[in-house]
């Protein structure tokens, strides 16, 4: 493998990470929230981030790479957080959907730095990857977007 290979690699095998604990943040606000309508919301998420794992992984296997299998520690303690968060207030639905607007401002940046990161190498290896970060990107701001709708709707009816 090439260390242009590489250096896509260790990009994409960061998005899984990030992709996975999105999928795990999305689920665990899923069972904290109490409205059927997040619930729903929430785990449709989780279920677009398992489908972003698996196309990463695709791509790192494609690229001659192993794909990364793990959540991040950074995710594990925000996790972690929301638990502790939630207990003080009651899995209350704003808290949550506060929490999870967090998780996905984490995951914006992530998406962000990766796109930036795979433009500077500018090499063949990265363009099929850098298309397929661009449309994960798109999926992940349009989740940001509506959780930040859903939780000052659910603000506004508090």
């Amino acid at each position: 493998m090439s260390d242009t290979n590489k250096d896509v690699i260790d990009v994409l095998n960061d998005l899984i990470e990030y992709s996975k604990d999105g999928e795990k943040g999305f689920r665990k606000s899923a069972e904290d929230v109490k409205s059927g309508r997040l619930k729903q919301f929430l785990t449709d998420r989780a279920a677009g981030c398992a489908q972003a794992v698996t196309e990463l992984q695709a791509e790192v296997s494609h690229l001659g790479g192993k794909p990364e299998d793990s959540t991040s520690f950074t995710g594990d303690l925000h996790r972690a957080w929301i638990d502790l968060k939630t207990t003080f207030t009651s899995h209350d639905d704003e808290a949550v959907m506060n929490e999870t607007e967090r998780g996905q401002d984490y995951a914006l940046k992530a998406y962000r730095e990766a796109r930036e990161k795979l433009t500077k190498l500018n090499v063949p290896a990265a363009a099929n990857s850098l298309v397929l970060v661009e449309k994960q990107l798109q999926g992940v701001q349009n989740n940001h977007d509506e959780v930040k709708a859903l939780r000052d709707q659910v603000r506004a009816e508090s």
